[in-house]
């Protein structure tokens, strides 16, 4: 069965989310986050889109992205997914599918503000749920720009929030709070599957993983761009600006 298009609206903001295969934990490494960092800002540069939030997890990434043209969405997450697939399977030492299946995405009208809100909230409320940070400041996700009014590089004030007061301070206050009143559902790995009481108790004999001969000459962990200068310039920015309190990092 073929699978049913999507329907595109101008000035639309899209809530689009990218997931690894198998739901694989490809994303933890930082370096592979801070080059998912670089990727974005090629992409901006290349298509000229607003990116409202981002969230850079473990295994999946969210966005809220509003493209400069409404058909321009899924040629920005075309070059994003083949890049950063094509970077991530050459520093991990992998082959075949890197992200799993469609991405997610679903739109909604620049009227819709209460929306807009939920949406930027859940985006920036991911790395709590998911029991990674106490509170909502976290290196890889955009919230700090919004708490802190801080220019990321990268990542746009939404208007739904520079509605929400009549200078930027009351807006940025009036998040925070927005924010704090939030109670995500937290995040659990699922504990069972289906097969998994035929198959208890089998033991799985891996053998040693097998590298394309294109990879041979790349040493795991390292990526032609993972050492760049300007890479380097763009998490350093980004991260500076949402950073927020250190003091909030849970010990896993």
């Amino acid at each position: 069965m073929s699978r049913q298009p999507r329907n595109f609206q101008p000035g639309f903001s899209y809530h689009v989310t990218t997931r690894c295969n198998n739901r694989e934990f490809n994303l933890a490494q930082r370096e592979c986050r801070e080059v998912f960092l670089y990727a974005i800002k090629k992409a901006l540069d290349k298509y000229g889109f607003k990116l409202y939030a981002l969230c850079i997890l473990s295994n999946h990434v969210h966005y809220l992205i509003e493209p400069a043209a409404h058909q321009d969405l899924p040629k920005i997450m075309h070059f994003l997914n083949w890049y950063t697939a094509m970077c991530f399977n050459r520093m991990l030492n992998r082959t075949g599918h890197f992200w799993e299946k469609r991405y997610y995405c679903d739109g909604f009208p620049p009227t819709d503000t209460q929306r807009a809100l939920n949406t930027l909230r859940y985006i920036h409320g991911n790395p709590k749920a998911a029991q990674m940070r106490q509170s909502f400041f976290y290196d890889f996700s955009n919230y700090g720009s919004y708490d802190g009014l801080t220019n990321d590089g990268l990542t746009l004030w939404h208007p739904a929030f520079l509605q929400l007061g009549k200078t930027l301070d009351e807006c940025a206050k009036k998040y925070r709070g927005f924010c704090q009143r939030y109670k995500p559902k937290l995040k659990t790995a699922k504990l069972s599957y289906w097969g998994s009481k035929l198959l208890a108790g089998h033991q799985v004999h891996k053998g040693k993983r097998k590298c394309s001969p294109g990879q041979l000459a790349l040493p795991i962990g390292q990526c032609q761009v993972s050492e760049s200068p300007e890479l380097a310039e763009v998490v350093q920015k980004f991260v500076q600006a949402n950073r927020g309190c250190r003091f909030d990092v849970r010990v896993l």
